[in-house]
């Protein structure tokens, strides 16, 4: 039973760290697509919303995507789906990408904000950290209450 009490808070630390593994990447992405100089003309193909949350009591969100494509500086044309764009872009609308020539299907339609972008990345590891953090103190928490009384996980 005490296991309980371990995977449980084991299981949130992992999935805060695959998290912040994941933010860190886009984050990447992102300031490499700025940095690289590399923009193009793209047309916005479609955009669509996906919802979540709303079972029982609980909000829902919603999320604009963005379905652009573009053609590289070498010819190459690149598609690619972008989330949280902005709802004034329609269908059929041209926008300014920038894109690294290594990945452009990793382009961005955001405009260049790298201080913007960081500080959102270290809130959000900051939360992630805090919740780890959290988990962590529990963890011994009861570990140190198990230890003192042998009987404490016993029903």
């Amino acid at each position: 039973m005490d296991v309980f009490f371990y995977a449980v808070p084991g299981l949130i630390i992992a999935m805060a760290a695959l998290m912040a593994v994941r933010i860190v990447r886009r984050s990447a992405e992102l300031r490499r697509a700025w940095n690289s100089g590399l923009t193009a003309e793209a047309r916005c193909l479609r955009s669509y919303t996906t919802t979540s949350g709303g079972g029982g009591d609980t909000s829902v969100s919603t999320t604009l995507h963005h379905v652009y494509e573009f053609r590289t500086s070498g010819g190459r044309a690149v598609r690619f789906d972008e989330s949280n764009g902005p709802s004034t872009v329609v269908e059929g609308d041209l926008v300014t990408v920038h894109y690294a020539a290594e990945r452009p299907e990793k382009a961005t339609a955001h405009a260049p904000s790298p201080v913007k972008a960081a500080a959102g990345t270290v809130g959000v590891l900051v939360l992630l950290g805090v919740v780890a953090a959290v988990c962590v103190g529990f963890m011994v928490t009861f570990h140190t209450a198990v230890s003192e009384d042998p009987f404490a996980g016993m029903p």
